[in-house]
Order: C-alpha cells, then sequence, then structure tokens
C-alpha cells in the first residue's frame, strides 16, 4: 500500500531520518514505536505531506506521492491534538473535509452517518467540542478522518493527551474499528505497551534510524540489537566471552544452589505485583542487577540479603551483539 524508497530527512545539514526503505501493506496496522525525538513522527509527516524528504521517494498504490501536495493524497492525519473547531457541532467537524472537496450533501450525510456509527458518537451529534469528554473529541477526530474514506489513517500519538483507563479502553476500540474498515493505520507513539497491544508489525527507531521491523511477538522474543532488547518489555543484559546476550525475566530461575548456578547474587528487592512476583538481584563480581520473575504457584518465601544461584536454559539466550 504504501512504498518508503530510501527516504531521508535533513533539517539544517542534520539528519533527522537516516534512508529509510519500508513497505506497509494493504489492511495493516503499523506502529512506529521510538522514544522522543527519533524521526518517528517526521516520518508520518513526510508519508502525509507536511514535510518533503531531503531524497528518496514515497509511493501510495503504486502512484509517486513524493511531491503532491497533502490535500491530493488519499490518506489522512490524525494529530494527538485533535484540531476540532470548535464553534461546529460534532457532525459539522465530521462533514467539513467532505464539504471542502464538494461531495453532494446526500453522499455528506450517508459518511458522516457511517463514520458516526462506527465511532459510537450517535448520541453525541449536535454536542460541541466543549461538551464532549477528551476520548469522545478523539472519536470525532478518527470519525472525520474515516468520513473521507483514505486509503491509509495516519495516527501521530492519538491518545498521548488522555489518563490511563481511558487510553486502555480507546486502544481496544481503535483495533476494533482498524480491523472493521480494513483501513491501512500507520500509528506512532513511544508508548511500548501500546504498539504491542495494537499493532501487527512495529518498526522500532532510534536517532533517526531503525533498529527492527516485526511483529510483536518477534520484536519480544527475539530482540536484535541491544536498544529494541531494552526498549521493548523488561530484558536481561548479559555478557560472556565477548558477546552480548538478552534473557527476559520470566525465563530465569532462582535457586537456592548458589554454587551449581550460571550466576549468583544476593537479593536486593522482592516485588509482588499481583499475578506474579520479582527478584531483583545484585550479581556477584558483576556491576548489574537482575529481574527474576515467577508466578505466584511459585511461593518459596524469599527476603532481601539471601543469596541466590541464577539460572536459564541455553536456549532463552538472544544474541544482541559483539
Amino acid at each position: 500500500m504504501i512504498e518508503l524508497a530510501e527516504v531521508e530527512k535533513s533539517f539544517g545539514g542534520q539528519v533527522v531520518v537516516h534512508p529509510l526503505s519500508l513497505t506497509i501493506r494493504e489492511g495493516e496496522f503499523l506502529t512506529l514505536l521510538g522514544p522522543s525525538g527519533c524521526g518517528k513522527t517526521t516520518i508520518l509527516r513526510m508519508i502525509a505531506g507536511f514535510e518533503q524528504p531531503t531524497s528518496g521517494k514515497i509511493m501510495l498504490d503504486g502512484k509517486d506521492l513524493t511531491h503532491l501536495p497533502p490535500n491530493r493524497r488519499d490518506l489522512n492525519l490524525v494529530f494527538q491534538h485533535y484540531a476540532l473547531f470548535p464553534h461546529m457541532t460534532v457532525e459539522d467537524n465530521i462533514a467539513f473535509g467532505l464539504k471542502m472537496k464538494k461531495f453532494p450533501l446526500k453522499e455528506q450525510r450517508q459518511r458522516v452517518e457511517e463514520a458516526v456509527a462506527m465511532t459510537q458518537l450517535t448520541p453525541l451529534v449536535k454536542r460541541y467540542p466543549h461538551q464532549l469528554s477528551g476520548g469522545q473529541q478523539q472519536r470525532v477526530a478518527i470519525a472525520r478522518a474515516i468520513a473521507n474514506k483514505p486509503k491509509v489513517l495516519l495516527l501521530d500519538e492519538p491518545l498521548g493527551a488522555l489518563d490511563l483507563q481511558l487510553r486502555k479502553n480507546l486502544q481496544s476500540e481503535l483495533k476494533q474499528l482498524q480491523r472493521s474498515l480494513g483501513i491501512t493505520f500507520v500509528y506512532v507513539t513511544h508508548d511500548q505497551e501500546e504498539a504491542m497491544m495494537l499493532s501487527d508489525r512495529i518498526v522500532i527507531m532510534n536517532n533517526g534510524q531503525v533498529e527492527q521491523i516485526g511483529t510483536p511477538r518477534e520484536i519480544y522474543a527475539t530482540p536484535s540489537t541491544l536498544f529494541s532488547a531494552t526498549f521493548v518489555g523488561e530484558n536481561n543484559i548479559f555478557s560472556s566471552e565477548g558477546r552480548l546476550f538478552a534473557v527476559r525475566p520470566e525465563k530465569l530461575r532462582a535457586s537456592r544452589q548458589v554454587d551449581d548456578s550460571k550466576r549468583s547474587g544476593e537479593i536486593m528487592d522482592v516485588l509482588y505485583l499481583g499475578s506474579i512476583h520479582k527478584l531483583i538481584v545484585q550479581l556477584d563480581n558483576e556491576p548489574m542487577t537482575v529481574s527474576i520473575v515467577f508466578d505466584l504457584t511459585d511461593d518459596r518465601p524469599w527476603s532481601i540479603g539471601d543469596k541466590v544461584g541464577v539460572d536459564w536454559n541455553a536456549e532463552d539466550e538472544v544474541n544482541i551483539g559483539p
């Protein structure tokens, strides 16, 4: 659906997006994930047409978009700050783009109705933005975008301004909506959990470069770089004979048999987290601490200061570099 070919972006001689080639499939939920300033929003803005790539080209459905203005591209961008018109009702906000494109009135009404039904806004159509909650305003912004029936919907941290509980609710709504619409979503977030929950594939960005592209499962189970291993989920990083490898906390085992274990250490903290508990262990003769997670069926008593052996299976080591 979207093809980025060696797309690069510099501002004032400073490279903010290193040459990037990426194919985004039709109907895919693809997330650009990374810390602030890593280039993910710049990529989204280049796809939308608000920024011009310094080099490379952007194709949509086989058509070269690179130099087309935003309003000639068959896609819509939903911002974190919803940019709703305060003096217009919900339905007028949703119809705005259709009016600008001079759609017949009957089709405008039909499309607004569809978009309103999909985003569960039917009882709110006569309200004004100031009469809506943050989550409802966000749904209006999404309804306005999908009323245009774009081939691609671009979403820039769309849930960033909402509180945690509301974010959780809207995440699952977004996923359902994307499935029912079948539209390609390109989503930007710095929230790893959100990316893991929503995406078909994730592009992990760091300093303007792609660290890894993969499904949530691939990224969790087989991170390919140190950054990927430490940015998504919790991880333990070990070095041995000149190589670095990662082992997830749930793959480590703690034992009282200190001498027979791969590593040993002292328990610094014991954390009870509902369905799991976690030991934080300071390794002997190494500067690092590791986390070991067990589920509640393991009811061995552990105390701060206990000596503990740390073990894992060789197949759970994931190589992340020399």
